[in-house]
């Protein structure tokens, strides 16, 4: 089978991000715990006893049962008084909420990727990056297409993964050698080099966009825009996830405009 050579369309180019003054973080460890057990509760999506969220976490059980007391106190968690397990309590529906409904990214981004989904035949997301570990997925629309990807509101994943991930390296200002070490922890269907990898990402940069073919997962193109905030940072990405079989190089090209074009909208709305 010959080869198709691979040729991607530039996008318009956007203003130098502008640089930050790193934050010293101090750890406050009743605060991690905190929302350790949070995650944890929200990620088992079955009740749990003290010595089970204690076990999972490290904790000692004592110190894990007054973090979780004042989180039951605090209406984010609750306990069966007769199980003495604990899940999480109705207090974070209305914390997500309020993080996906006045005026919030999520919000803006909705039309934005009901439009991408139909006219692409794609899963469209729209992506905060919450740090140099993680993204999770704030908004989602799915085409009518019998493909269908996996994910939900809420999800989490590796900040370096995928076509956000390339978005991520190229923009998070990590030096190659620690990138390379986080690289190297990554879970893919089929993994591309380190030096492949790298030169996608400096590409990703030169084009204003990013692409995963096949590497994520086996059959399956991801396409990533950033959307800046106003001080030229990125902040959150929009993705389109589809076929490859359904996607070739015009359609990749195609699509990726109209995502640039919907980011640059949203980036005008977005606070600094």
């Amino acid at each position: 089978m010959a080869t198709q050579r691979t040729t991607l369309t530039p996008a318009t180019p956007e203003p130098a991000p502008a640089k930050e003054r790193g934050t010293r973080v101090r750890p406050v460890p009743a605060v991690s715990r905190s929302i350790a057990i949070l995650r944890l509760l929200g990620d088992t999506k079955q009740p749990m006893g003290v010595k089970a969220i204690a076990d999972a976490l490290d904790l000692v059980p004592s110190t894990g049962l007054h973090i979780l007391r004042v989180l039951v106190s605090e209406g984010l968690v609750t306990v069966d008084p007769s199980t003495k397990r604990y899940a999480l309590g109705s207090g974070m529906i209305s914390l997500a909420r309020s993080v996906l409904g006045g005026g919030s990214f999520a919000q803006l981004v909705q039309p934005a990727l009901d439009r991408l989904a139909a006219q692409g035949g794609v899963t469209a997301m729209g992506v905060e990056v919450t740090g140099m570990q993680s993204a999770v997925v704030l908004a989602l629309s799915r085409s009518d297409q019998p493909f269908r990807f996996h994910t939900d509101v809420g999800s989490q994943f590796n900040a370096l993964v995928s076509a956000t991930g390339r978005l991520i390296a190229a923009h998070n200002g990590e030096s190659w050698t620690q990138l390379r070490k986080r690289f190297e922890k990554i879970t893919w269907d089929q993994a591309p080099s380190f030096d492949t990898w790298k030169s996608e990402v400096e590409q990703s940069k030169a084009l204003g966009w990013s692409l995963d073919r096949d590497n994520f997962m086996s059959g399956v193109t991801v396409i990533a825009v950033p959307v800046l905030a106003q001080s030229g940072r990125m902040t959150h990405t929009l993705a389109a996830v589809g076929l490859t079989s359904h996607l070739d190089l015009g359609a990749v090209n195609a699509l990726a405009a109209r995502m640039l074009q919907e980011a640059r909208q949203l980036a005008g709305a977005l606070p600094g």
